[in-house]
């Protein structure tokens, strides 16, 4: 059983999901507009792809997912990637590890950590497996107390979390990136879309068969009480 603490979102996610990183958005996005922040915290949990399935996400089935999600959220401000083939981020467990590293100054710094890396792969094309990028996105973070930080993933405690995340990961209870969790047993994976591949994975494209973003609005509610 995934424990949820009261006023609490547990989501278990991989920053490399293009669907989770949409997620995201429009959670922490509904919280601010439903005027929740504080009162609903949201605990980050790794849903590591690459432990999972054995191998970095193919680079073609981002491409294909990418321009589909981005037109979910566009104000994000999603783009192909526009770095050099040699610096695209071939493993997300560094990212991962600092947003879990991150909560030991509080769920809200791992949470202003955890979009700022999304966005900085999704929307600026940098390279959120190095040490120095992800130290230097965090200084830009008012949240994040950036040499604290650095501590933290120099002593290893961000990859103990993760693969800690990777045992409950592959339970029955977890089906995925993103997949959300409450207290009151709610749970929700890929909040309110459904969707299917046309083709091949990695050669088609995703189809969006339904999309309701409203659902962020009832979690939270439901976390509030």
């Amino acid at each position: 059983m995934i424990d949820v603490e009261p006023g609490t979102i547990v989501v278990f996610s991989d920053i490399g999901c293009p669907w989770a990183s949409a997620a995201m958005e429009r959670l922490v996005a509904a919280r601010a507009r439903l005027d929740l922040v504080g009162r609903v915290e949201i605990d980050h949990h790794a849903f590591p792809l690459e432990l999972i399935n054995g191998r970095a996400t193919p680079r073609p089935v981002l491409d294909a997912e990418i321009p589909v999600v981005g037109a979910l959220v566009p104000e994000a401000g999603w783009q192909l990637w526009q770095g050099a083939a040699w610096e695209w981020p071939v493993t997300m467990l560094p990212a991962l590890e600092a947003v879990q590293a991150a909560k030991a100054q509080s769920l809200e710094v791992s949470t202003a950590l955890d979009l700022a890396l999304r966005r900085a792969f999704y929307a600026e094309s940098r390279c959120i497996s190095l040490r120095p990028v992800i130290l230097g996105i965090a200084g830009a973070c008012p949240e994040v107390d950036a040499d604290a930080l650095a501590e933290a993933l120099d002593d290893g405690r961000g990859r103990r979390a993760v693969i800690d995340d990777l045992g409950r990961s592959t339970s029955d209870e977890v089906r995925g990136s993103p997949h959300l969790f409450l207290a009151d047993g709610t749970d929700a994976h890929n909040p309110g879309v459904t969707y299917h591949w046309q083709g091949r994975r990695g050669r088609g494209f995703p189809i969006v068969d339904d999309d309701d973003p409203s659902i962020y609005e009832d979690l939270l509610g439901r976390a509030a009480t």
